[in-house]
């Protein structure tokens, strides 16, 4: 099996690769802190928009700036190993800082994937993706699942 885990350092010669044998690259991104049945179906749709699925995953103290203190509930390689091991899933890269914004520069995949509680108009790099003829797709949530509506369930 190979190692689906892709270091920065990499991205670069990863995506030369796939244009040179034409596979579309499907991009989505998030902390995925307790992986639920939404995530799946998100990953799942992510996955039929291209070839290959790439998914940037929140480092630990960019989940702690954007969810808070108390989070990540799972730490970094969990959730690396977590979504590794989802087959839907292509390639893990973990990112630093807030938004994948730098990410999807290198990459430069040809469809960039976000849940339904987004607009468009919100989706860090969907003008980058749009420019280059890419498509932003927005996936309907399935409805009562969020991780923080899953940590409210447990803390009450």
């Amino acid at each position: 099996m190979k190692n689906k885990l892709i270091k920065w350092e990499n991205i670069s010669h990863l995506i030369s690769d796939l244009k040179l044998i034409k596979s579309d690259v499907v991009f989505t991104n998030g902390c995925f802190d307790i992986i639920h049945p939404g995530h799946i179906h998100i990953l799942k749709e992510a996955k039929s928009y291209g070839d290959i699925l790439i998914v940037g995953l929140n480092s630990n103290r960019s989940v702690k700036r954007l969810k808070g203190k108390s989070r990540p509930i799972n730490s970094e390689s969990d959730r690396i190993k977590i979504l590794c091991s989802i087959k839907f899933v292509d390639y893990v890269v973990v990112f630093d800082e807030d938004t994948p914004l730098e990410l999807i520069k290198l990459i430069k995949p040809d469809s960039l994937i976000k849940g339904g509680d987004y607009d468009k108009s919100d989706i860090i790099g969907a003008d980058i993706v749009e420019k280059k003829g890419g498509r932003v797709i927005i996936v309907e949530l399935l409805d009562n699942y969020s991780t923080s509506s899953i940590i409210d369930s447990i803390e009450k």
